[in-house]
């Protein structure tokens, strides 16, 4: 079954970065369009950043442009997330997933943004 286990979250300071990353299994990553999520306390589950297979095209939510970085490593079957300039309103649940809404996510990295 599919299987999405993200990591790399963690307390950082305002302007600083992080990397998360997501091992996926069970299914056929390569061939697969990848998405992050995230949820801050209170707030519903927003899309951050997709991924496309094949060429690698990828999409930003507006808030996160130019600050975050999605990327894959098919032989790894790994999705990544490079967070720059970090604020606190990146404060979140960061999830990764193979659908488009979300649904089936793994259990999530928190990442927390605080001075």
């Amino acid at each position: 079954q599919v299987q999405l286990v993200e990591s790399g979250g963690g307390l950082v300071q305002p302007g600083g970065s992080l990397r998360l990353s997501c091992a996926a299994s069970g299914f056929t990553f390569s061939r697969s369009w990848m998405y992050w999520f995230r949820q801050a306390p209170g707030k519903e589950l927003e899309w951050v950043s997709s991924i496309t297979y094949g060429t690698s095209t990828t999409s930003y939510r507006d808030s996160v442009k130019g600050r975050f970085t999605i990327s894959r490593d098919n032989v790894k079957n790994t999705l990544y997330l490079q967070m720059n300039s970090l604020k606190s309103e990146d404060t979140a649940m960061y999830y990764c997933s193979k659908d488009e809404r979300g649904r089936n996510r793994g259990q999530g990295t928190q990442v927390t943004v605080s001075s």
